[in-house]
């Protein structure tokens, strides 16, 4: 591992505490029952006042490191037009608990009871990865309360079969092997599969001081919310139950963790109510990769007329 004083981890995550800070939210940590404690960037409930008011918009990150990392320029774009509210899901950065539950619906009640608790009684939702697969069980569980709906990058119709042939374009044995990398090697498999640019100059003590410092933690907990995970269908087909509410999916045209086609037999199954953008030249983190893009069809999504 890198020395301490070269890590590029805390430095980087110092910046993104100041980006956070300066979008008007703040770190905040919230009991929402007797065992689950959520750490969350949210406004300052404080510092709102009547003139104040705005749309609610929850963003739920997916596997690797805490939201914090996954929607920095999402938390500073819509922070002017929206309240948002970026909470760790458990057993990512902060977020703890007592509960044996170890499932994506437990992770929705978990965030439910988060805006709950927050006195937010209707938002928009927007999930990326595994986060989409908590946002569509939220919308299913609270259809009025969640408004408007984004999933990004997000199987939620993955069937074992889909599984498989991840595990065959990451030439691995197990899901864990690419979602939770232990190694160096793990870890640039992970960013071939997910980022479209190749990062083939880059140091293997780089990528083991981020395998430290950002997948390591509650590992034998993040295993078993993977292998807990309950919309895994079969391999014959796929019955998603639809949403009530708009729905808009996003997806990166070159995404090797679930595929582009997936995103079509999405749209289909979802509701009527849906429709599909897809993002040129992006892998599976469209909103990292092409930001400006990502969030002009989100808000104009958020924004405009159902």
């Amino acid at each position: 591992m890198a020395p301490s004083f070269l890590s590029f981890v805390p430095l980087y995550g110092i910046y993104l505490r100041r980006c956070f800070a300066t979008s008007g939210l703040t770190s905040q940590f919230i009991d929402i029952d007797d065992h689950t404690t959520i750490h969350l960037w949210a406004p300052n409930p404080d510092h709102q006042t009547p003139q104040q008011q705005k749309p609610a918009l929850l963003l739920l990150h997916g596997f690797g490191p805490s939201a914090m990392w996954q929607w920095r320029r999402q938390a500073q774009f819509f922070s002017p037009h929206f309240h948002v509210y970026v909470p760790d899901l458990v057993f990512f950065g902060d977020s703890t608990t007592k509960s044996k539950e170890r499932s994506e619906v437990f992770q929705a009640v978990s965030m439910g009871k988060l805006m709950e608790k927050l006195q937010v009684k209707k938002y928009h939702v927007m999930g990326t990865s595994y986060g989409g697969f908590v946002a569509y069980h939220m919308a299913k569980l609270w259809p009025e309360k969640v408004e408007k709906v984004v999933i990004a990058s997000s199987g939620v119709n993955m069937r074992k079969a889909d599984n498989m042939e991840l595990l065959q374009r990451a030439n691995v044995e197990n899901v864990e092997d690419i979602m939770l990398p232990e190694t160096a090697t793990q870890l640039r498999t992970l960013t071939r599969l997910a980022i479209s640019r190749r990062f083939t100059m880059v140091p293997d003590f780089f990528w083991k001081d981020v395998v430290n410092q950002l997948y390591s933690e509650n590992r034998n907990e993040k295993l078993q919310l993977l292998k807990g995970i309950t919309l895994l269908a079969g391999d014959d087909s796929c019955k998603l139950p639809p949403l009530q509410q708009d729905v808009l999916i996003v997806w990166g045209d070159k995404d090797q963790i679930f595929p582009l086609k997936m995103a079509h037999e999405l749209e289909e199954l979802i509701g009527k109510k849906t429709r599909l953008e897809i993002i040129q030249n992006t892998s599976h983190v469209p909103q990292i990769e092409n930001s400006t893009q990502f969030n002009n069809i989100v808000k104009n999504f958020l924004c405009g007329s159902s």
